[in-house]
Parts: C-alpha cells; sequence; structure tokens
C-alpha cells in the first residue's frame, strides 16, 4: 500500500498539479492524506478544491488557514499586536484583505460545507498495527509553533504529551521534519512533515511531499520534491490584482527563512 502526504496547498493549483503528476509518475497510490491549508493565501483557492475534492480515498485535516475562512479568526500579527506596532499594519492589512478575498470566493462558490466538515485530526491504524495520527500543526490543535528542525527535544515533548499514536503527520511550518521522540511517559512517537506543496521556506523553493509504503511486516516513509512554475504564479497574482501578493511572493522568491 502507497500513500501520499500532502500539506499546505495554500490555494496553489500549478503547485499541486506538479505534485500530482509526480505522484503518477511514481506509479500512483492507494490512497492520500492531506494536513490542512487547503486554499488561503493563494491566487487560485477554487481551482485548488477543484482539484481536492476527486482524489479518491483520501483523509483530511483542517488546517489554521481552514479555520480562518469559516471563524474570521486572524493569525499572526492579532489586533493588539498591530496597536502597539505600527510596523505590522502592512502585513496585518494584506493578509485580512486576502483572506477575506479568499472566503468571498469559497462562499459565493459553495464550498464552505466542504470545508465545515474536514476534521481537526484523523487517527486510525495501518496495516502494520501502527497507530496513526494526522493533524495540522500538533495534537489538539492546528495553530501555534508547530515542529521545525529547530524545535528541541523538551518543546517536542511538551508538544506530544499524552499522545499514544506511534506515528503523527503534521504539517503547518512548510518544512520537513522526520524525528523520533521518547515522551515523559517512555512512548516513542515518529513525527513527520512532509513540508508544503506551496508557500516554501528555504534552503529549498520546490514543492514537497511524502510518499509511505506500508505492508503488514512495517513501513518506510520518503519525502519528495518537485520544481513547478514560480513564476507563473507570480505573474497570475500581479495580473488578478491578488490581495496578498507581496505575502505569497515573499515565500516564492525564498525571502521567507525560518
Amino acid at each position: 500500500m502507497k500513500i501520499a502526504i500532502l500539506s499546505d496547498i495554500h490555494g496553489n493549483r500549478l503547485a499541486l498539479d506538479a505534485v500530482l503528476a509526480d505522484i503518477e509518475h511514481q506509479g500512483g497510490v492507494d490512497a492520500t492524506w492531506i494536513l490542512g491549508d487547503l486554499c488561503a493565501l493563494g491566487p487560485q483557492p477554487l481551482l485548488a478544491l477543484e482539484a481536492i475534492r476527486p482524489i479518491p480515498n483520501k483523509r483530511i485535516v483542517r488546517g489554521n488557514t481552514d479555520r480562518y475562512l469559516l471563524t474570521g479568526d486572524m493569525p499572526f500579527p492579532s489586533l493588539e499586536k498591530v496597536a502597539g506596532d505600527a510596523e505590522m499594519l502592512p502585513i496585518y492589512v494584506e493578509i485580512a484583505s486576502s483572506l477575506a478575498w479568499t472566503t468571498g470566493a469559497v462562499t459565493t462558490t459553495g464550498w464552505l460545507p466542504f470545508l465545515h466538515q474536514i476534521p481537526l485530526e484523523q487517527r486510525f491504524a495501518l496495516p502494520d498495527g501502527s497507530d496513526v495520527l494526522l493533524v495540522h500543526a500538533s495534537p489538539g490543535t492546528d495553530a501555534g509553533d508547530g515542529v521545525t528542525p529547530h524545535t528541541t527535544d523538551e518543546q517536542m515533548r511538551q508538544l506530544f504529551a499524552g499522545c499514544t499514536a506511534d506515528l503523527v503527520f503534521v504539517g503547518h511550518t512548510h518544512v520537513p521534519v522526520d524525528r523520533v521522540i521518547e515522551l515523559a511517559d517512555g512512548h516513542r512517537v515518529r513525527v513527520i512533515n512532509p513540508a508544503s506543496v506551496s508557500n516554501p521556506r528555504v534552503p529549498s523553493l520546490n514543492a514537497s511531499y511524502g510518499i509511505l509504503t506500508v505492508d503488514a511486516s512495517g513501513h518506510h516513509y520518503e519525502r519528495r520534491e518537485v520544481p513547478w512554475d514560480r513564476q507563473a504564479i507570480l505573474d497570475l497574482m500581479d495580473e488578478i490584482r491578488y490581495p496578498g501578493a507581496a505575502h505569497v511572493a515573499e515565500f516564492l522568491l525564498g525571502g521567507n527563512v525560518l
């Protein structure tokens, strides 16, 4: 059994299509797991959703930006932070405008029910008996600091305290992680972040995803990177006057360093 693991598509159909084409080039998969942040903070939210919905045998969990479209919540910087630091105002306005633009698009085209039904977490067993948890950031939340290569062991133990899964797949931070952490109770958890389909963080600006191969005897994970036409998305954002263009361009041009 082969499973594709994708995260953080962020309304980028071009990058998503590149990943889906690479999956087919690898011989296809039996299932697909998508770890949230489907359509916000990118210029092609509807096209991305239209590509996601027909994917067979998929499991999806909610990302923080998916939730923002449903609740009107805002990511950092908060309005309170902006009130205390006027230099944050431009990024606040841009993100707020981008989320409002995407909310309008998904609302008027009838996608809200699809987003509403996506759960925070999914948990199940693999054929080899491993207990799997899918969640966007860390157990119990779609937001927060998430997991990066810089997250300390102690921070990991705090984030995953009480977790009984053997294998946890997360996204959110847009950087690859594959670590085993021993919790305070002695339970060992393997935490994997496949990085992001879109809005990448350096050193790699490619679209990234993972493939999990599993049978009754065990499982094997590999991460793949796929080049795609970043300039085409930059040109599209300019053409349609996408309100979040500067924020997204910072990622696509290699300016967002963790």
